[in-house]
């Protein structure tokens, strides 16, 4: 069972790091410093103070590229294979703490945790690239940029105390985002 939680907490981690790659790691680390999570001995740097610094930095870097749509578009350049690389990292934390082999624990972390936030980071930059097209840069749907925002901040700390949950709705918004690349293809 605590492989299972693992996976789903790993997963759903994934998830959110293709949304913003920075914000979930570093509630990850404060939350192992805080005695919330436990993760591998392998992972404890994530909780150490020089990443949690740098991953405060880089978050709030992150956060205000997002307000100007063209500079996000250029940082979903450099973030895209972050957040693979994020995703596989966060879901080999989880994973470590349990009796899997390294060989497995290696194939789900690159397989679901660097796949999953790939697949929403994919998505989420194809939806930007289409509002910069469309708006000339300027960010004018109020209601994306609201449910953007909640999902982007709300779901890394949402996953810690619901991680099947989380889980599921990384699943759903992995869906969603291919769903709506499908639509927008069929549609030019």
């Amino acid at each position: 069972m605590e492989t299972v939680f693992a996976i789903c907490l790993g997963i759903g981690l994934s998830a959110a790091c293709g949304f913003r790659v920075f914000v979930p790691m570093l509630a990850a680390g404060v939350a192992t410093k805080a005695g919330i999570l436990t993760l591998g001995e392998d992972f404890s740097w994530i909780s150490s103070i020089p990443a949690l610094v740098t991953f405060a930095i880089a978050t709030l870097l992150e956060i205000g590229a997002y307000y100007i749509l063209w500079l996000d578009n250029l940082l979903d350049t450099v973030s895209s294979p972050a957040a693979v690389i994020a995703g596989t990292i966060a879901t080999a934390a989880f994973l470590s703490k349990t009796e899997m082999s390294p060989l497995l624990l290696w194939s789900v972390a690159i397989i679901a945790g660097g796949g999953s936030a790939g697949i929403v980071k994919g998505g989420a930059a194809t939806i930007r690239a289409a509002s910069t097209a469309t708006t000339g840069g300027y960010k004018l749907c109020g209601v994306y940029i609201g449910v953007d925002r909640f999902i982007r901040h709300v779901d890394p700390g949402d996953l810690f105390t619901n991680p099947c949950g989380g889980c599921c709705s990384g699943c759903v918004l992995c869906f969603d985002k291919i769903h709506f690349a499908t639509i927008q293809k069929d549609a030019d």
